[in-house]
């Protein structure tokens, strides 16, 4: 039987000379994958910090493309992505979108993986490009850049790129003023909404960004900007089978607009502004169901970096007595409360930088589910250069994954924001995407396979109640 380990060791003896051939980009409908390997759970409040792996030891480590398995004690099983060939030898590769924008597709019960990764023509990529992960062997396959190199496309750096929660194939992008659906296999595209068709709605020259969508692609948000200064002016939903817009300017000039997104079941927006001019972000939430408005002040417990469920957020919350505090929000609870669901113990670190929580199920209790996330700082303590998963229930456990193998001071990367890992989940929840520099002077993309099930065991003992103190 082939196994992560057996591809990994083959493709280490091909380093160099490793050629794939494209495969047939139709999935094939397959079994239940084996359980994923390797992984632990521990206490939030545990104070173990796992070595930081040696750039010699990560060279060592990974193949030239294709499946390896992370060194005890991980032991987790990953794949590498891209390499130096893809970039002819620079440092091409984009970090992937972030925590809520998927970079995989929906691929439950088949065969194959699709993956979306930029490698930046200007730094010797081919743009956009797409991969495809046969699961049962592991083979990774460069299927090639999705549009032509006289295509306007080709240049775009993908971030705000996503693929759909429901359709196999479907990339959504933005194009100016249009939200679009991408077949990245048959290459033809699908216009899901046009604002400039709309000018009474929006006015003219305008544009869209920082677009998501409901897990059933029925509902879209986006930001509306100044097609011309890029000046955010408020947030729209677009309920795409009924072809309803709904908009939400700034409350006002003088405050501060961040982002929204429309949760997993297209039901409530959430908009990330500071409305009152104090502390820092607030939250208003709206229920599209009824158009009513609720706001969550900052120090309150308003979303920080946030994902959505099916009616819920998992949102950091700087507000609470923990470092890196996440907590549990469900919409429509009058007064709103957040459960803490995981911190870290060390003010001077953020891990993870980013939940992700693409893997949301509908019909199951949020303290069913777990969300997943990464972070890379220049300390290293607890979880500070790690992949990691936390359940949803308060029981605060923590699934450490994988090291994220980034050095913020070496070279690959460029700037600190673009090497952070910034990774996201898959769907099924079994999968986690991210970029690092590997200690060295280029970004690759890898994906670790999540042993989640292990948070479905008992707590590894209850959680110690120290006190903490800001520094």
């Amino acid at each position: 039987m082939w196994t992560w380990r057996r591809a990994a060791e083959s493709v280490a003896r091909v380093a160099g000379t490793l050629t794939v051939a494209v495969i047939c980009l139709l999935p094939a409908r397959i079994a239940a994958q084996p359980t994923a390997t390797g992984g632990f759970v521990e206490p939030a409040t545990s104070t173990s910090a796992r070595p930081l792996l040696t750039a010699s030891q990560i060279q060592s480590l990974l193949p030239a493309r294709g499946a390896f398995v992370f060194p005890a004690p991980y032991l987790t099983q990953a794949v590498r992505i891209t390499n130096a060939t893809d970039c002819g030898g620079n440092d091409c590769v984009n970090y992937v979108g972030y925590s809520y924008w998927r970079n995989t597709n929906n691929h439950a019960g088949s065969a194959t993986m699709y993956i979306f990764i930029t490698l930046d023509r200007a730094r010797g990529g081919g743009g956009p490009t797409l991969f495809s992960l046969d699961k049962a062997t592991q083979t990774l396959t460069k299927v090639g850049p999705l549009f032509a190199a006289s295509s306007a496309l080709s240049w775009a750096t993908g971030e705000g790129w996503y693929f759909s929660g429901t359709r196999p194939t479907a990339l959504y992008l933005n194009e100016g003023a249009a939200l679009e659906r991408y077949d990245v296999v048959s290459r033809t595209v699908e216009t899901v909404f046009d604002i400039s068709t709309q000018p009474g709605i929006f006015g003219t020259n305008r544009m869209i960004w920082q677009l998501h969508s409901s897990s059933d692609d029925k509902v879209h948000s986006s930001t509306l900007r100044d097609a011309t200064t890029y000046a955010d002016l408020g947030c729209f939903a677009y309920q795409e089978d009924i072809k309803r817009f709904s908009y939400y300017p700034i409350r006002s000039t003088s405050s501060s607009y961040d982002e929204c997104q429309i949760d997993k079941s297209g039901r409530w927006l959430l908009i990330k502004e500071n409305v009152d001019g104090l502390n820092g972000e607030d939250n208003r939430i709206i229920d599209l169901s009824s158009a009513t408005e609720t706001t969550l002040l900052d120090q309150n417990g308003a979303a920080g970096h946030s994902d959505s469920g099916y009616g819920y957020m998992v949102a950091a919350d700087n507000y609470d007595a923990h470092p890196n505090a996440i907590k549990l929000w469900k919409f429509g609870q009058n007064p709103l409360s957040g459960r803490l669901v995981y911190h870290s113990l060390d003010w001077n670190v953020s891990a993870p930088n980013h939940a992700s929580h693409a893997n949301a199920k509908l019909g199951v209790a949020p303290e069913q589910q777990y969300a997943c996330g990464s972070g890379a700082n220049r300390t290293n303590t607890n979880r500070a250069n790690e992949i990691l998963c936390f359940p949803l229930d308060g029981s605060l456990r923590v699934l450490v994954v994988a090291p994220v193998m980034t050095d913020l001071d070496a070279t690959g990367g460029r700037d600190d924001y673009s090497k952070l890992p910034k990774g996201n989940v898959d769907v099924t929840g079994q999968y986690f995407i991210w970029t690092s520099n590997m200690r060295g002077n280029r970004l690759d993309a890898f994906l670790v396979r999540v042993p989640s099930q292990l948070l479905a065991g008992a707590p590894p003992g209850a959680p110690t109640n120290l006190r903490i103190v800001r520094p």
